[in-house]
């Protein structure tokens, strides 16, 4: 399993958002730090084919079997982002994700899961064990208008993790999440991020440093930084935040470059 990003841009006016970023995911955990503005979104948004790149393009390569000849031989299959194929191997939690106040945590998976295609005895199953997963069982008949943030939050990622996705794309998905809820989360992406492909965004260091396999950071809509960080680099907060510092001072010199 392989996702496939290459030189991919979008502009909105003068304003280039990303900026022919080339990567290529396989399984692990990537997380993706950039301030507010570094392009973060747009990129996510990209990756689920919410929006339309400019130019470049992403794919998603798995592996397959040719029923070709005399007998069977590994392939690889490449699905493009714009294809329904593509968007049954993903799950992505957006920022703010839309819920029904009035519907009950699993009322709500359940109709999610009807809009992924899953038959009735299966969506059942599957929304019992994400809200077990994601520590909401015991409220999963009360409406949701009645949870706290964090309690929404955790149901979004459940909402995300339906039709079991090979990609799963988390857009800030620590927002109104407690410490202890935000320990929980981390485990939980650690464990998806052993067998499929997880991004996730976020400005706060702390939620990545320990479970992400690989860091991401963006700036003015590029990548800055990509790799693995040990301790021998140094402190991977001081290091983000210096990035942004230096911006910050140009722009009160009036020096901005």
């Amino acid at each position: 399993m392989e996702l496939m990003i290459d030189r991919v841009s979008k502009q909105y006016g003068s304003k280039i958002a990303v900026d022919r970023i080339s990567l290529r995911l396989h399984k692990g955990v990537y997380g993706l730090l950039g301030a507010n503005g570094a392009g973060k979104t747009t990129l996510m948004r990209l990756l689920c084919g919410i929006l339309k790149p400019d130019s470049g393009s992403i794919s998603m390569n798995e592996a397959g079997v040719s029923t070709g000849g005399a007998s069977a031989t590994p392939m690889d299959i490449s699905v493009d982002v714009s294809e329904e194929e593509y968007r049954a191997l993903l799950g992505y939690l957006p920022q703010d994700f839309g819920y029904y106040p009035d519907f009950t945590g699993m009322k709500f998976l359940l109709y999610m899961a009807a809009l992924k295609g899953l038959d009735k005895g299966s969506a059942q199953k599957k929304a019992s064990e994400l809200l077990k997963l994601v520590g909401l069982s015991e409220v999963c008949k009360k409406k949701i208008k009645t949870y706290s943030g964090g309690m929404k939050q955790r149901l979004g990622i459940a909402q995300a993790l339906l039709g079991d996705p090979k990609l799963l794309i988390l857009d800030e998905p620590t927002a109104g999440l407690d410490p202890k809820e935000r320990v929980r989360f981390r485990e939980l992406i650690a464990e998806i991020g052993k067998e499929n492909i997880v991004l996730l965004s976020t400005h706060i260091v702390s939620d990545i440093e320990h479970i992400a396999d690989t860091i991401l950071m963006m700036k003015d809509g590029q990548l800055i930084y990509q790799g693995k960080w040990d301790e021998e680099q140094g402190d991977l907060e001081e290091f983000y935040l210096k990035q942004f510092e230096e911006d910050q001072g140009n722009e009160e010199s009036g020096n901005v470059i």
